[in-house]
């Protein structure tokens, strides 16, 4: 889908209230099924999301009461998102002070090849 196709159809979704919306999703989740296309796998903590929603649709709740819900479960997914990456970065940099910022090196165990490695290569 072209940049110019996604920017308007966000501008209709924006005017929709949530019940159109949502009649919006089902038609496009419907167009799938039709059609045998996919969108890309949703991630771990997206599945998560909506699954909840999907649950709160399916037990009619109102759409102020999913609205919020949803916002709740979005912003733990946030806070989610900002530990992962928080941890990264610590993993990141204990890697680098134990390493004094270089690079490991390649190979088995982090060993320089042995000779028969280096005997294919041009000196």
């Amino acid at each position: 889908m072209d940049e110019i196709m996604r920017k308007r159809l966000e501008r209709k979704l924006e005017g929709l209230e949530d019940d159109r919306a949502y009649q919006v999703l089902d038609y496009i989740e419907f167009l799938e099924s039709k059609y045998g296309t996919t969108a890309r796998p949703p991630s771990p903590l997206e599945r998560i999301t909506e699954g909840v929603g999907d649950t709160l649709r399916a037990a009619r709740a109102p759409a102020s009461a999913i609205r919020g819900t949803m916002s709740a479960v979005d912003t733990a997914s946030r806070m989610m998102r900002g530990l992962v990456a928080a941890g990264k970065a610590a993993v990141q940099e204990i890697a680098d002070s134990v390493t004094g910022g270089a690079p490991a090196p390649d190979g088995p165990g982090g060993a320089e090849p042995g000779p028969e490695a280096r005997a294919d290569k041009p000196a």
